[in-house]
């Protein structure tokens, strides 16, 4: 079954990101970060991947640089990232979490 992006993580990429760059994300939130994730030696579940993929794009800002600079620090150590989203410390804060503004 191949991977997708889950109505939520969707959701929040069309709050902070705008249309004509929406499709771009999904790509690289797929292929650079939820693949990455689910394969081994990582094999992470999908709670625990969006979980990831919430925090890089909450850095983001909806920024697509830094976009590419969280996913760049989530394949090295995820954990940072949980951390500076503000994710560390309760494996459901990313469920809170929803941009106050659209692009």
């Amino acid at each position: 079954m191949p991977i997708q992006l889950s109505p939520e993580t969707e959701k929040r990429v069309a709050l902070l990101f705008p249309p004509d760059e929406q499709e771009q994300v999904r790509a690289v939130l797929l292929e650079d970060v939820a693949s990455h994730f689910i394969s081994v030696p990582y094999k992470r579940s999908e709670r625990e991947v969006e979980r990831i993929l919430f925090a890089v794009l909450k850095l983001s800002e909806g920024n697509f640089g830094k976009l590419g600079t969280a996913i760049k620090q989530a394949t090295t150590d995820y954990r940072d990232v949980l951390v500076w989203a503000g994710f560390g410390s309760d494996v459901e804060a990313h469920k809170k979490w929803l941009p106050d503004k659209a692009w």
